[in-house]
């Protein structure tokens, strides 16, 4: 794919043009991004304060006890979505759904080990770990072209 960036002032906003000899998957999700407008942070509730999360900053979101909890290098706030409102707010960006009660942001791994018979370790950049379910196993591998 070809990105070219023309400055010009008689522009007063931003203006995409998109050119292609036929409607791709690469196109698509090229327009789909380019068209979202969904918020890039969270609200995220610590010591009866709201706070905004910017989503580069979340290591992982996890449900627990009824909750949804973010977990940054600040610390754990409560969330006020459900984990599959946030897969799919989410959806496109670094995060990965790795079992039904948590997702984590693949920029923020340290490392993978498959070495564990039917499920993956995840050591996290807050030296946490998480396994990945066997349910997502194979979409971890397809994602990381393994």
């Amino acid at each position: 794919m070809q990105v070219e960036v023309k400055i010009d002032s008689a522009y007063e906003e931003p203006k995409v043009i998109v050119l292609t000899s036929s409607m791709t998957e690469e196109v698509n999700r090229l327009v789909k991004k380019l068209s979202e407008d969904f918020p890039k942070m969270l609200a995220g509730i610590r010591n009866d304060r709201c706070e905004l999360l910017e989503q580069t900053e979340i290591i992982r979101i996890y449900a627990a006890s009824g909750k949804v909890y973010a977990v940054t290098a600040k610390g754990e706030y409560v969330l006020r979505r459900r984990l599959y409102e946030l897969e799919e707010q989410l959806a496109g960006s670094s995060f990965v759904r790795i079992s039904n009660s948590e997702m984590i942001n693949l920029k923020k791994v340290e490392h993978f080990d498959l070495s564990f018979t039917g499920t993956i370790y995840v050591k996290l950049s807050n030296q946490t770990s998480a396994y990945v379910s066997r349910r997502y196993v194979s979409k971890i591998k397809t994602m990381l072209g393994i």
